[in-house]
């Protein structure tokens, strides 16, 4: 379950050597943990990430508004308003496994998405590498 959450606290401060950024993310990734396959794609201005794999539990459980708590996860923007911002791109990351919503960053490395889960403004942050998978 920790890899779960760090896979889904997975969006936001990048760390490490930035090398030259893609002007576009799009693809499917699948987290750290192998638990989490996530489709990136243009939702209007910006781009989302669309949940189209889990595995363990199917349902948002943990959702804070009980209205979505029975509703499947495959679907889900689990990552949202991604933009290009400095050396790579910010965005919104919906934390299925606590039912909260973090901001941050993340970068592109090959075909390697890494990603930061930041709370305290960037204070306490966990990392991850996320595999493209086509």
């Amino acid at each position: 379950m920790k890899s779960a959450t760090l896979a889904a606290l997975g969006l936001l401060l990048v760390t490490g050597t930035a090398q030259a950024q893609s002007s576009d993310p799009s693809g499917t990734y699948l987290s750290e943990s192998g638990e989490t396959r996530v489709k990136i794609a243009k939702c209007g201005p910006a781009y989302c990430g669309t949940i189209i794999s889990v595995q363990g539990e199917p349902k948002d459980v943990n959702n804070p508004d009980a209205s979505l708590k029975n509703r499947s996860l495959v679907g889900v923007h689990m990552i949202t308003d991604i933009q290009p911002s400095g050396e790579g791109f910010s965005g919104q990351l919906y934390n299925y496994k606590d039912g909260k919503t973090y901001t941050g960053k993340m970068s592109f490395q090959g075909h390697a998405m890494k990603l930061s889960g930041c709370v305290f403004g960037g204070l306490i942050c966990k990392t991850q590498t996320w595999s493209k998978v086509n």
